[in-house]
């Protein structure tokens, strides 16, 4: 029998993926933004979602009404809004978002799962935010847990994801389990100046570059539907060009390596949210003329290079936050912004997992998320520490409703029966898509 998980703070289902991909059942998952649980609910319909803030919900609800029930549960795993702590963000003390660290604490007590990876910026290990940090795992320390002080900040660059993406892991076990351990590297970028937090000064494998993520999606500007929906039938993915190993495991046609997930049943011959941007002509014109690698000093936007990796693509701001679109890279051979899908890529989804319809919720679910595949090193580690062997399902699974996929907000707090406004209502800027 496969290992149990359960996913708190899930957003569309990064760790998720990941943890299934190491051989986890994720049998519950807790997330508040209702559009984030129809697109959790998409891509793992055979799970639980529970759309509420982790504040509402008590581990026997999350046990009674999922599969889980008297079953020990082997790990919680999750990561708060982390905002409060960011280097981004203004790096606000008080800021209420940080009591939800304390609400993971209280959820762990009452579950009791014998291992826990609670996952944030590494702003909250300096400064004044160091004290949160060490509060929560005192608190652990007095209520039977251990937790690994040594705390480490991982580079998903270094676990085969082409991006420069720096996260926070916090790992815990019960009293009389041995803790689990970080994992160790298992790429490096090829990069011409160093980078905080990513090593590389270790003989390993190159991790993927930007055109070995993207190199074999077809152009989106030559596929006029694009203009108007995500999708476009492309025809077998075995007739297109520049295919790496990265790009055929993510496509479907070679297995992820170590991947305990379950087979999802999908059409390789369609290309999903790939929704074009209308630029104008002035900014094809600047975009054109920046170099790979450089900043475009009117919007800001990075170019791609081809043979590196990307940097750390973020999500903006929620809507009630302003709703503001955080800058997003720039092609590296074409003119425009990268699409959601090439920025799933980036972040390591496969080609099967969809997100919502619209950019702007598209590129927010995957700038909050954890990369699939550092999740799965994180994972990894911890199946060894439960000593248990991986078992790769025979089952196919089916994906959900397509419906899932363009649902709006009202439609989608209707559905999980919550508030319309429990996110605070988008104010719209006329220039964002």
């Amino acid at each position: 029998m496969r290992p149990i998980a359960v996913d708190l703070f899930a957003g569309a289902g990064g760790m998720t993926l990941g943890f299934e991909q190491a051989g986890f059942d994720v049998l519950a998952a807790v997330e508040l933004d209702p559009i984030h649980c129809a697109i959790h609910e998409f891509n793992f319909p055979f799970w639980c979602i529970f759309c509420k803030s982790v504040e509402q919900i008590s581990g026997e609800e999350i046990r009674n009404l999922s599969d889980i029930k008297d079953r020990e549960i082997d790990v919680v795993f999750g990561g708060s809004p982390c905002q409060g702590f960011s280097f981004m963000g203004k790096r606000i003390l008080n800021d209420p978002r940080n009591d939800l660290m304390f609400h993971f604490i209280r959820l762990i007590l009452e579950l009791k799962p014998k291992y826990f990876v609670f996952e944030n910026v590494p702003g909250l290990t300096v400064g004044e935010h160091q004290n949160f940090l060490l509060e929560f795992i005192k608190k652990f320390e007095n209520n039977d847990y251990r937790v690994e002080e040594n705390y480490q900040v991982l580079n998903a660059a270094n676990y085969g994801v082409p991006q420069s993406r720096a996260r926070l892991f916090i790992l815990g076990c019960r009293q009389g389990l041995n803790l689990s351990k970080y994992p160790q590297p298992l790429t490096k970028p090829k990069i011409a100046k160093k980078s905080k937090y990513i090593v590389d000064n270790l003989d390993l494998p190159a991790t993927p570059t930007v055109w070995d993520a993207i190199g074999d999606l077809p152009e989106v500007e030559n596929y006029s539907e694009l203009i108007d929906r995500d999708w476009v039938f492309i025809g077998h993915l075995a007739e297109r060009a520049n295919k790496s190993d990265y790009s055929r495991q993510l496509s479907g046609i070679l297995s992820i390596e170590n991947d305990y997930s379950y087979q999802r049943l999908f059409d390789k011959g369609y290309l999903s949210n790939s929704t074009r941007t209308k630029h104008n002509s002035q900014s094809i014109a600047r975009f054109r003329e920046t170099e790979p690698g450089k900043t475009e000093p009117i919007s800001h936007f990075h170019k791609l290079a081809a043979d590196g990796i990307c940097k750390t693509l973020r999500a903006g701001t929620p809507r009630n936050r302003g709703a503001f679109t955080s800058p997003r890279p720039i092609h590296p051979l074409t003119p425009r912004c990268i699409t959601v899908r090439e920025a799933a890529r980036l972040h390591s989804y496969p080609d099967w997992f969809r997100f919502h319809v619209t950019k702007w919720h598209g590129f927010r679910q995957i700038g909050n998320s954890v990369p699939p595949l550092l999740a799965k090193a994180i994972a990894t580690e911890i199946i060894h520490a439960l000593q248990k062997v991986p078992v790769k399902p025979q089952e196919e699974k089916p994906l959900g409703d397509d419906s899932l996929l363009q649902i709006n907000m009202s439609k989608a707090a209707a559905k999980y029966d919550v508030p319309e406004n429990i996110i605070a209502l988008r104010k719209r800027n006329k220039n964002q898509d």
